[in-house]
C-alpha cells in the first residue's frame, strides 16, 4: 500500500513540492488537502487531482485513513500544527523553517523523539546528488585544512504584503531565504557554527529584507551567509567552500534541476561535474517514504532543525532583532 499524505493548507508550495513529485511516484499518494475555508480545499482538489477536501486542518488530522501530513503553512504556524499531527499520529514532512525559533524546535523534537512517527524538515537540496558530492568532498579532506565556508540566498519578494514580510507570522528574510543559507553553511562546513555578527537591512522594524553574517565553527574556520528577499543582489544563490589545498563553488545548489554549476579546483587543477536534472522535491519525496515504510534515516531530522534554528536565533539576536515566536 502507498503512503497517503494530506496536505495542511493549499500552500502555492505544494504543487511543486509535494503533488507533482508524487505523481510520478508509486509510493506515495496525495489523497487530502485541508484549507481554512471548504470552498478554497475544494478548488485546490479540483486542480489537482485530489480525492478529500477538509474545512479545517482538525478535520484532516482525524481522518484515519491519512498516513502523514506535509505542513506548508506560515512559518509561525509549522510547530503548532507539527505537533497537531503528531498527537493525531501522522507522520510529518514540514517545511522549512521547522519552527519560530529554537525553543521552539526543541520541543517538537522531543515530541517526535518519544514518538514512533518520522518528522523531517523540508530542505529538499539535502537530497539531492549534487548537494551530497559537497558534502562528500568536504569531509574527505580533498580540500585541505578548512579556511572559509560563504553560502548565499537572495532573492526578489517585492510585494511587502506578503506573509513572509509578516512578524505576526514569524517572517523575515533570514526566516524564508537564510534558513536554506544557514542549512548550507553548516553542512557544506562540516559542522555548525556560532555568530560573530550581524547586519539587517529592514523592511519594518521587526522584519529584515536582508541580513549578512559572520560566522565562525568551532574547527576555526569562518563563513558568512547572506540572505535576502529585497535588496541589492537581486538574485543570488550560490555556496562556496575553500580549504588549503583548493575550493568548491556551487551556482544554484537548491534547485539543481533547473540550471547548476559545479566547480571543484584542487591542486591547481579545475574541473566540473554535472548531476541528474531530476527534482530536488522528488528526491526529498523518496527520503521521507523510504523513512516511514523502511526506517531508513532521516538527514534533515528535528535534532538538525534544533541547530538550525539555533543559529536563526543567534542571527537575529547579533542583528539586534528580535527572535521570532509562534504565531
Amino acid at each position: 500500500m502507498s503512503l497517503r499524505i494530506g496536505i495542511l493548507g493549499a500552500a502555492r508550495i505544494a504543487p511543486a513540492a509535494l503533488v507533482k513529485p508524487a505523481s510520478s511516484s508509486s509510493e506515495v499518494d496525495v489523497v487530502a488537502v485541508a484549507a481554512r475555508s471548504l470552498d478554497r480545499a475544494q478548488a485546490f482538489a479540483a486542480k489537482h487531482g485530489i480525492a478529500r477536501a477538509y474545512a479545517g486542518y482538525e478535520e484532516l488530522l482525524a481522518d484515519p485513513d491519512i498516513d502523514a501530513v506535509y505542513n506548508p503553512l506560515p512559518n509561525g504556524l509549522h510547530g503548532r500544527w507539527t505537533r497537531a499531527a503528531l498527537e493525531a499520529g501522522k507522520h510529518v514532512l514540514c517545511e522549512k523553517p521547522f519552527t519560530a525559533n529554537a525553543e521552539e524546535a526543541r520541543e517538537i523534537a522531543a515530541l517526535a523523539s518519544a514518538s514512533d512517527r518520522v518528522v523531517m524538515e523540508a530542505f529538499h537540496y539535502r537530497y539531492h546528488p549534487l548537494a551530497l558530492r559537497v558534502e562528500e568532498i568536504v569531509a574527505s579532506g580533498e580540500l585541505g585544512t578548512l579556511q572559509r565556508v560563504e553560502t548565499a540566498v537572495c532573492f526578489p519578494l517585492p510585494k511587502f504584503s506578503d506573509i513572509r514580510y509578516d512578524y505576526g507570522l514569524a517572517g523575515g528574510a533570514t526566516m524564508d531565504a537564510g534558513c536554506y543559507a544557514v542549512h548550507m553553511a553548516r553542512v557544506f562546513g562540516g559542522e555548525t557554527p556560532t555568530v560573530v555578527s550581524a547586519t539587517a537591512r529592514l523592511r519594518s522594524p521587526q522584519v529584515d529584507r536582508a541580513m549578512t553574517a559572520e560566522l565562525t565553527y568551532p574547527s576555526g574556520h569562518t563563513g558568512r551567509i547572506k540572505c535576502s528577499m529585497w535588496s541589492s543582489s537581486v538574485l543570488k544563490i550560490s555556496a562556496s567552500v575553500t580549504g588549503s589545498r583548493g575550493s568548491v563553488r556551487v551556482f544554484n545548489p537548491l534547485m539543481p534541476q533547473a540550471y547548476h554549476r559545479f566547480t571543484a579546483e584542487i591542486n591547481g587543477v579545475k574541473r566540473t561535474e554535472k548531476f541528474p536534472r531530476r527534482a530536488t522535491y522528488e528526491y526529498q519525496l523518496d527520503a521521507f517514504a523510504a523513512a516511514v515504510r523502511e526506517g531508513a534515516p532521516v538527514k534533515t531530522s528535528p535534532e538538525d532543525a534544533v541547530e538550525n534554528m539555533t543559529v536563526i536565533d543567534e542571527i537575529y539576536r547579533a542583528a539586534g532583532l528580535p527572535v521570532r515566536q509562534p504565531s
